[in-house]
């Protein structure tokens, strides 16, 4: 009898557990149990509910991402004691992230990888390139099973979640709070953008761009952990992954197990591939080989000759495409989307759901996700000049806008970005126009956090004197490279309302060459400009983002502060030359 190894096996139910899900229209309560069954993003009451005796057997080795890995070891399991064949079916779990990399690399030492999407294939063939190699040597065959993407959320949240359709759209405008297990490493997580990226404004871009950055203000390395940060906020909030991950969740009978809500604005699938490793024909490579040392091919003694391992590779494929049963036993239903589920927390019948199949846009937003989740250290400097006082809109100063904007802006960063505070005005600081308040320091520190929170608040207070902008600007990019992080964007953002007017100071064309000087493409501190009112001097703001890189911005309302920073982030990657 055949090794059948799965790194986690799924355990099989011993109990009903308190949710289950379908999905049509309305979440349902099941009498008695206190099961219910979610549809669409709302509650309504519903009813629920002989072993091998060869010496030399020959090897199959598949190997499989961790979520299906278990059912196709029990699917091995069976085929190699009912086959009549000498075979052993090796089963190994594996992220099919760390699966693509080694075949990307040279090879793997197997026979057949099932990986959880098809875009793995591309994914893998995108870093052997990175790496100089020729494309892996495979032969993808048909899918052998699906899985929809949708939203899980704990089951104590379900009623307060349902009070309206849960949506791709909601979670687009922040309505909806959700968590997104790192892309790099979960095809369902890339499927989940690109279903918000078709659910996104097509005028403006910015609206999925902003999505992506506040999904990637936490992001958990795998789905288990996104799963554990459910009901540690103040508020309600989903995970965005697959029916077959609540079903693998559920089944190992959690204290508070999850519900699958299915998207009301539709949802995307993901296949899993059955792809040959070094493809053969069947029948072929054991035959050529002994024809080659002029031998007849093996028999298994009964006048029958053995079949080949590529033929046996068949076997087991086309056994794996019968095994319905203890497919959906572990939570996957049929390639085309079909069959019917009877495990808790998801529906019976699968929702309608479109392949993701479209690898190149899901390999393009990977790459925008990657330059939008760079981790940050910044130096925000902001312009306290007495010109701050004067009015801007609705009876508003310049500061109070910035005010405004600025703490909401803060919002928007992850714990792991670092942030420090200058202000600048002429004399400011003894003889200098700048004056350090904050150093730059991990958010994730409560007590900085809140200092920062505190010199914003404290910025009315502040104002006084001119605008010290050119050695500002300077000092400020010195001070960044001086203490450079290699592992996180550096950068300076400086917000200002008025043009530079500390007579004596250095002027533009001595900043601009000075900043040539210091530049080391090694350390790039690209300066993000922010210019507030009528008063800035855009054009000279151009020439100093341009020196070093950067980018340059006019801004008057509280809201466009957050533009802004969604323009500064989403183009980190095609500056200084974004168009």
């Amino acid at each position: 009898m055949g090794r059948h190894t799965v790194a986690a096996p799924v355990k099989k139910p011993r109990r009903n557990l308190v949710m289950s899900i379908i999905g049509a229209v309305a979440v349902v309560g099941v009498v008695g149990s206190g099961v219910f069954l979610w549809v669409g993003g709302h509650l309504d009451p519903l009813l629920a509910t002989a072993d091998i005796g060869c010496t030399e057997p020959e090897q199959l080795v598949v190997v499989a991402d961790r979520s299906i890995a278990p059912a196709l070891a029990d699917i091995a399991d069976t085929f190699d004691r009912k086959s009549g064949e000498c075979v052993t079916t090796e089963v190994t779990a594996q992220d099919s992230a760390d699966t693509a990399a080694v075949l990307a690399s040279g090879g793997l030492d197997a026979d057949a990888w099932v990986p959880e999407s098809s875009v793995w294939l591309d994914r893998m063939n995108a870093t052997a390139a990175s790496l100089g190699q020729t494309a892996p040597e495979v032969d993808p065959r048909d899918s052998i099973a699906s899985t929809p993407v949708v939203f899980a959320a704990a089951a104590t949240d379900a009623t307060d979640l349902a009070s309206e359709p849960v949506s791709w759209s909601r979670v687009l405008g922040g309505a909806l709070p959700a968590i997104l297990p790192d892309p790099e490493a979960s095809a369902a997580s890339l499927a989940g953008l690109l279903a918000l990226r078709g659910h996104s404004s097509a005028e403006d871009p910015r609206q999925f761009a902003g999505a992506m950055i506040a999904l990637g203000k936490s992001i958990p390395a795998s789905t288990s952990a996104a799963f554990s940060a459910l009901g540690a906020g103040d508020t309600p909030s989903v995970v965005i992954t697959t029916e077959a991950q609540v079903a693998a969740y559920n089944s190992e009978e959690p204290p508070e197990p999850l519900v699958a809500a299915y998207p009301a604005d539709g949802t995307l699938a993901l296949d899993y591939p059955f792809v040959r490793i070094a493809a053969t024909p069947a029948g072929e490579a054991e035959d050529d080989a002994a024809a080659a040392e002029g031998e007849e091919p093996a028999d298994e003694g009964d006048g029958e000759p053995a079949k080949t391992k590529a033929e046996l590779l068949d076997a087991f494929e086309a056994a794996v495409r019968d095994a319905a049963t203890p497919l959906a036993k572990a939570g996957f239903r049929a390639a085309d989307g079909s069959g019917l589920l009877d495990l808790p927390g998801v529906g019976a019948e699968g929702p309608a759901a479109e392949p993701a199949a479209d690898a190149a846009t899901q390999l393009e937003i990977l790459r925008a996700w990657g330059v939008l989740t760079l981790r940050s250290r910044m130096l925000a400097v902001i312009d306290v000049s007495g010109s701050m006082e004067e009015p801007a809109e609705n009876g508003l100063r310049r500061i109070d806008i910035f005010q405004q904007a600025a703490l909401g802006a803060m919002q928007k960063f992850s714990g792991e970005v670092e942030l420090g505070v200058w202000v600048f005005s002429t004399a400011r600081n003894g003889e200098l126009d700048y004056e350090d308040l904050s150093p730059i320091a991990p958010l994730a520190d409560a007590a900085h956090t809140q200092q920062i929170a505190g010199v914003i608040q404290s910025l009315p207070a502040r104002l006084g004197g001119a605008t010290g902008l050119y050695d500002t600007t300077l000092a400020a990019v010195k001070r960044v490279r001086e203490t450079y992080d290699p592992e996180k964007v550096n950068s300076v953002l400086l917000i200002t309302d008025g043009k530079n007017e500390d007579e004596n100071g250095i002027s533009l064309d001595a900043l601009l060459a000075e900043l040539k000087k210091i530049d080391d493409p090694t350390k790039p501190v690209p300066v993000i400009m922010i210019g507030f009112g009528p008063d800035t001097d855009l054009a000279a703001m151009k020439q100093i983002a341009q020196a070093t890189q950067g980018a340059a911005y006019s801004a008057s309302k509280p809201g466009d502060l957050s533009t802004v920073l969604v323009d500064a982030l989403s183009q980190r990657s095609c500056r200084p030359n974004c168009g």
